[in-house]
């Protein structure tokens, strides 16, 4: 949510407006953290509460589903509520989930707390924003969306590296429990100084059915992605009912939605090129990133022998090239045309991506973090420009509307990328395993030797075999992970024409850094 006249109180000055900063920072960071402090921890978690760590992916889809639902609230919540008031409470509900979150003694009710923890964050971000700006002057709007974008991509930097460290040497629980004492310190900071900056509320009606057909297709959606692969997809009539309920749901939802009065989400967007072109774009390549975010740790944790935090570490320098050149994108937007930041992005997240095609199971740590730096520089150009071109051309009061949904769109689409990305990878290389067991019968003459030479090492016959089925396994799905790579790097490239639909945008300042986290 941007807001176009956010000076409806002056704006704070010396240490009301530097401790100002810090606490709606420190709320943000810690929203965004959790978005990616649990992706290196799902092999401990999944462990520890009994699941498959690709069932273990829904602690991470929960949350995303669950987020982009609220986003598009925001609007309608802070001017009934106020956009003080909202903040605040978005901040303690988020404490009492994250609690509640690090005591789940299952699956199950860790996932019912993460969706929890999803809903009541999605004010916090565009909120953070607005209060930001109302602390600052206008000429230094710049200024504080730049600090505040900082502080977004931070925070992925950091979260696979805390996530790491935390769960290798204390127990998973604490990257939920860490949220508790920074959140109160930000909370406390927050009401000191912006209770008397409460902005005017107005009772206004909300559009219950749509809201509740929103929920009922994207959860029906994200449940037949998650649940298919272990129900074995639409021959079970569960997956079925699913796909059928997203399907009905959402033909409602477009019709309610576009005859409503007070829509919660405002679809006629859609008729602007811009607005879809960029909305489109920006889910699909969020999608595919973020699917790909998921998967590499788990890869490297199952099948390559890291631990957490050497994953975490794998991880971490995607953020390092983008704090650099992020504020270099924004401050030049009203020179370069924002279509070439986005092809230059894509291209390079091309590269990245053939580059991780190539890994073998014999590839080094080095080797396997050089494209994840590189990933960096197309992380700069990937957010701010794909907004500026989204928002191009609204009238001052659509903005907000436009932002909620166009975060709608990317959060949903993350989700289902995590799904997707996971189930692809599981199904395929189950697939090879079985074309490469077809080669590793025995009595062919190179497997007889290896037999014999592992049996000679003082192995029994059937551990030699478990040995080279393990082998085997590895094997498969690290075939199976070339290939998710080698696609994802494709339908980057395929992105780009896509751009280029978008009208051009003159003379554009970012809007806002809303995609950013």
């Amino acid at each position: 949510m941007s807001t176009p006249h956010v000076a409806a109180h002056p704006p704070l000055q010396g240490s009301a407006r530097v401790l100002g900063t810090l606490a709606l920072s420190a709320a943000t960071f810690m929203n965004v953290l959790d978005s990616s402090i649990a992706n290196v921890s799902l092999p401990a978690i999944a462990g520890d509460l009994g699941v498959s760590p690709v069932q273990g992916t829904w602690v991470i889809t929960s949350f995303a589903v669950a987020n982009a639902i609220a986003v598009p609230l925001t609007g309608w919540l802070t001017q009934r509520i106020g956009q003080v008031r909202l903040f605040m409470a978005s901040v303690l509900m988020f404490l009492l989930a994250s609690w509640l979150c690090g005591m789940a003694p299952n699956m199950t009710l860790l996932i019912v707390f993460r969706v929890l923890q999803g809903f009541v964050a999605g004010p916090m971000i565009p909120l953070s924003q607005t209060l930001l700006l109302s602390s600052y002057p206008p000429e230094k709007a710049g200024l504080a969306m730049a600090m505040w974008a900082i502080t977004t991509l931070v925070a992925p930097v950091m979260g696979p590296l805390l996530g790491g460290w935390i769960t290798d040497n204390i127990s998973w629980p604490w990257i939920f429990f860490i949220n508790v004492p920074v959140g109160l310190v930000a909370a406390a900071l927050t009401w000191a100084i912006y209770r008397e900056r409460e902005t005017p509320t107005l009772r206004l009606p909300i559009d219950y059915v749509g809201l509740a057909l929103l929920v009922l297709w994207v959860g029906a959606l994200q449940l037949m992605l998650d649940k298919g692969k272990e129900l074995d997809w639409f021959s079970s009539p569960q997956i079925v009912t699913f796909a059928v309920v997203a399907v009905v749901g959402f033909l409602f939802f477009l019709v309610w939605e576009l005859t409503d009065k007070h829509p919660v989400v405002d679809l006629s967007l859609f008729r602007l090129r811009n607005f879809w072109s960029g909305a489109l774009t920006t889910a699909v390549a969020y999608g595919l990133f973020f699917g790909n975010v998921v998967l590499l740790p788990l890869w490297l944790q199952q099948f390559m022998g890291y631990t957490a935090t050497q994953a975490g570490m794998v991880l971490a320098p995607v953020g390092l090239l983008a704090i650099v050149l992020s504020p270099v994108v924004g401050t030049t937007m009203n020179r370069v045309d924002p279509r070439l930041y986005v092809t230059a992005s894509f291209l390079v997240f091309g590269l990245v991506f053939w580059l991780r095609s190539l890994f073998t199971v014999e590839t080094d740590f080095v080797t396997i973090m050089i494209p994840t730096l590189i990933q960096g520089i197309g992380m700069a150009g990937f957010f701010i420009p794909l907004v500026t071109i989204t928002l191009s051309g609204l009238h001052p009061s659509r903005i907000p509307a436009a932002a909620g949904l166009s975060n709608f769109t990317r959060i949903t689409a993350g989700a289902f990328g995590v799904s997707i990305a996971t189930t692809a990878w599981e199904d395929r290389a189950t697939l090879h395993h079985a074309h490469l067991a077809e080669h590793i019968n025995a009595g062919r003459p190179v497997v007889e030797q290896t037999l014999g030479q592992l049996q000679a090492s003082g192995m029994s016959h059937e551990q030699a075999l478990g040995f080279i089925d393990r082998l085997t396994t590895q094997q498969a799905y690290m075939i199976s992970t070339q290939e998710i790579f080698y696609l994802s790097a494709l339908l980057f490239l395929a992105l780009i024409p896509l751009v280029w639909l978008t009208r051009r945008v003159r003379g554009a300042a970012a809007p806002d850094a809303g995609g950013a986290h």
